[in-house]
């Protein structure tokens, strides 16, 4: 039984917003109205940084990178179609390859040739080939704990993918909420684990039939971000936290061979989320690798 509860999220979102003085925009991509927060403007030695969140996750999970970023640096974090603020829509496809073509239209309107890529989990899958069809291509890629990577060398690529992770990342009651928030840190319970829980959970409670969509969808092609890794990769940073139990640690030994020019951090007691576990260490990171790609 669902217990009701207040939807705080929106008062939370806007204040974070005011807090990190990110404009709130929107845009109309595919039929769908796209909602994003913008953070200074491009430039002349000022990089873009296209920050790219996870499912069932928002813009929002980058605040505490934007707090760290360098003031003048060009900062876009998109709710991707079908989550957050932007529109869902029944009857949409959001596999990988359609949500990097998506925000491919989004970036056009841009000026800048200066642009970095970022993203989570979900994000860092559809950022990989979001990195393959841009005109001209970005600076640099950073993925975070990506999904759409095999867990090891004998995988099918091109095969069908089933996949269990649905369980943890669909929560159908409050129950669920709690076992998530916990599961995409180390597995542990945590203070902000039940913190999100309290704050997200009526939002996420209320998208179940979205995200069941949306993860469908995903599952449909899940490696096809792994089919565009190789020599024609920009410069990829990968970070990924050592404790996580939704892409698990042995998914890095792919970019050995795939792209052995990748730099890597490994983050020990970091789960899914570094930067919302280790938001110091995982921006400095980024910052450095951007610095080094944006002459």
């Amino acid at each position: 039984m669902r217990i009701p509860a207040p939807n705080l999220w929106p008062a939370a979102r806007a204040g974070q917003r005011f807090l990190l003085q990110a404009r709130r925009r929107e845009a109309l991509v595919d039929g769908h109205k796209m909602v994003f927060l913008e953070r200074g403007a491009p430039g002349a030695g000022s990089p873009t940084i296209v920050l790219i969140h996870g499912f069932a996750a928002m813009k929002e999970n980058w605040g505490l990178w934007l707090q760290r970023l360098p003031s003048h640096w060009h900062l876009l974090a998109p709710d991707l179609p079908g989550f957050g603020e932007s529109d869902y829509l029944p009857e949409a496809c959001y596999r990988y390859e359609t949500q990097a073509r998506r925000l491919g239209q989004w970036l056009a309107g841009f000026d800048t040739d200066n642009i970095h890529l970022a993203g989570s989990s979900m994000g860092g899958a559809i950022a990989t080939v979001l990195a393959h069809k841009l005109e001209p291509a970005p600076r640099s890629l950073t993925l975070l704990n990506s999904a759409g990577i095999p867990e090891h060398a004998q995988v099918d690529i091109h095969a069908p993918f089933t996949s269990d992770r649905d369980g943890i990342l669909i929560p159908r009651d409050w129950k669920g909420v709690y076992r998530m928030f916990n599961s995409v840190g180390t597995g542990k319970p945590t203070v902000s684990g039940l913190a999100m829980a309290g704050l997200l959970g009526p939002d996420l409670l209320g998208r179940t039939d979205a995200l069941r969509h949306i993860f469908s969808d995903m599952v449909a092609d899940a490696l096809a971000p792994a089919r565009y890794l190789g020599p024609d990769t920009p410069p990829l940073q990968v970070q990924w936290g050592d404790r996580d139990v939704i892409t698990p640690t042995r998914c890095v030994d792919w970019f050995g061979s795939a792209t052995p020019h990748a730099e890597i951090h490994m983050f020990r007691g970091v789960g899914h989320l570094p930067m919302l576990e280790t938001p110091g260490r995982s921006a400095a990171a980024l910052e450095g690798f951007v610095r080094r790609h944006s002459q």
